[in-house]
């Protein structure tokens, strides 16, 4: 973990210098120097003192690089057939997915299902009915729903025209 250098990187591009650091947090010189060069391990409740200075939280300091700010550019998507549905996986991270599904007219998920997780759904295009359990809503352009994947649920396109669904998916397993 580079701790340091991620302190160094917040510090420079807010503009502020060591001396000023020092000021707002009360550290010396020499020890913030080591900080940023990793030369030395600070305390959570130093490291809390120079992310309120930094104004970032400090779950951020302890994040891995991977876990940062991670961009798909559109051409770069992978886009999958399940059904005659087009998936397009927009993007995902740890256990959250975000993902476009293209419905033909008369197309479903399948039969209900269920898996671990939540799932939210805006409706971009189209008409659709959402079925859970004994539930179901009919639901157009601009609508949303969402739901606990645990319980069956399937989705199919009512319309006469294909439906578009944004669907962003949470899970602690990938499925």
């Amino acid at each position: 973990m580079d701790i340091g250098a991620k302190i160094r990187a917040i510090r420079n591009r807010k503009k502020i210098t060591i001396a000023q650091m020092c000021e707002g947090t009360g550290l010396s010189k020499g020890f913030i120097s080591n900080v940023e060069n990793n030369n030395t391990s600070p305390s959570i409740s130093t490291l809390q003192t120079i992310a309120n200075y930094l104004e970032v939280p400090l779950p951020y300091l302890l994040l891995e690089k991977k876990q940062h700010l991670r961009v798909v550019r559109k051409d770069e998507r992978t886009t999958t057939t399940f059904n005659h549905l087009k998936i397009e996986h927009i993007s995902s991270m740890g256990g959250l997915s975000l993902r476009s599904v293209e419905f033909p007219p008369g197309a479903s998920i399948g039969d209900a299902h269920a898996h671990e997780g939540e799932e939210c759904h805006l409706v971009l295009e189209g008409k659709i009915c959402a079925e859970q359990g004994e539930d179901s809503v009919i639901l157009e352009e601009g609508d949303s729903f969402s739901w606990n994947a645990s319980v069956p649920h399937t989705v199919k396109n009512i319309g006469d025209c294909k439906a578009v669904v944004l669907i962003a998916v949470y899970s602690n397993t990938a499925f």
